[in-house]
């Protein structure tokens, strides 16, 4: 049996740990490990990018780098109702393919 694992899945149910965390601490854990993980990504895309992709896309990074930063201060329910509308836009864009 050979099954496809797609990126969107491993995400969806990353975000799916997250709500499913009954401890508030590891819950907070998790998204804080999400927003290194991110932004290690974020990195490396950066460092890839010659300099004038990095024009181009500086301020999508930008972008995504405040949308991170916004993340760092939530609370265990405040990332339980950020997962789940993560997995909700999972699910809508897989419907829309």
């Amino acid at each position: 049996m050979n099954k496809k694992i797609n990126t969107d899945d491993i995400i969806f149910n990353f975000f799916k740990q997250i709500c499913d965390e009954k401890d508030d601490e590891k819950c907070v854990k998790l998204g804080v490990s999400w927003i290194d993980a991110m932004e290690k990504n974020l990195d490396k895309m950066e460092f890839n990018l010659d300099n004038a992709d990095k024009l181009k896309f500086d301020e999508d990074i930008r972008n995504n780098r405040d949308h991170l930063n916004s993340l760092k201060n939530k609370t265990s329910s405040e990332w339980r109702e950020y997962a789940t509308q993560c997995m909700i836009e999972i699910m809508d864009n897989k419907k829309n393919l």
